[in-house]
């Protein structure tokens, strides 16, 4: 499957055919994109192949990272000329979404993959258990203690939480730069409202600046303004005195 989202069916189709896992999954590369940057190539449900003996064996994790490939657009993986994933997620079973396999049997072909950190994301269960990691830990994948619903990702240095995505996703597991989340790795949604939040802002402080300019400039005319009508009384009076005086010069 290509590295991008298809786009070729009307959106109101692919919500039909996936619904939430659609959602969450593309979220999930956004956030990954994001986060990894173009030095490293993430992947979306494309079949990572780990046994060049046995084709059949293989994988399609909803979100996938290998670290020091440049991102590129790719069919499938095969493991055993580029490398494994370090890291790979699963968003488990949301109820209008059906699995190709159990998540034992998932799990087994991880451990033979050899990723280095699994990421799953169970979107029905309670909220404290909905999130779970698993790291490989002397040739094995143990499963981390996690507290709450945040953890470290070891593998791009920030941390996973869970937490909302728009209004669609009242839960997702996502990227934060910050354990609380407060930081979020954004979706190419939120990293557009927040450019054009930012040039918002940009625009307001120019035009707070050049009112504050203009302020200045008017301040400055009323101050010469008032300057001139004072020095032209000034004159005015003057003039006044002068014609007195020489009027008392005058014989009468």
């Amino acid at each position: 499957m290509p590295l991008d989202f298809p786009s070729s069916e009307p959106e109101s189709e692919r919500m039909g055919q996936s619904g939430r896992h659609f959602l969450m999954c593309k979220a999930l590369y956004e956030i990954l994109r994001a986060a990894a940057g173009d030095e490293h190539t993430v992947s979306c449900d494309a079949f990572v192949y780990f046994d060049a003996a046995a084709p059949e064996r293989k994988l399609a994790p909803d979100g996938a990272v290998k670290l020091d490939v440049p991102q590129h657009a790719f069919d499938s993986w095969k493991s055993w000329e580029r490398g494994a994933p370090e890291l790979a997620f699963e968003i488990l079973s949301p109820s209008d979404s059906p699995e190709r396999w159990t998540f034992e049997e998932k799990l087994l072909r991880y451990r033979a993959l050899g990723v280095i950190e699994l990421v799953v994301f169970h979107a029905d269960a309670e909220p404290g258990s909905r999130l779970r990691v698993w790291d490989r830990i002397d040739g094995d994948l143990v499963e981390r203690a996690i507290s709450g619903e945040s953890t470290p990702c070891l593998t791009l240095d920030t941390f996973l939480v869970v937490a909302p995505v728009g209004r669609e996703l009242p839960a997702c597991v996502r990227l934060a730069r910050d354990a609380e989340g407060r930081d979020l790795v954004p979706t190419t949604d939120e990293a557009r409202i927040h450019e054009a939040a930012a040039r918002q802002r940009e625009a307001d402080a120019r035009q707070r600046e050049a009112d504050a300019r203009k302020r200045e400039t008017d301040a400055r005319k009323r101050e010469t303004d008032a300057r001139h009508d004072a020095e032209k009384r000034l004159r005015e009076a003057e003039r006044r005195v002068a014609e007195l005086e020489a009027s008392r010069r005058e014989p009468s």
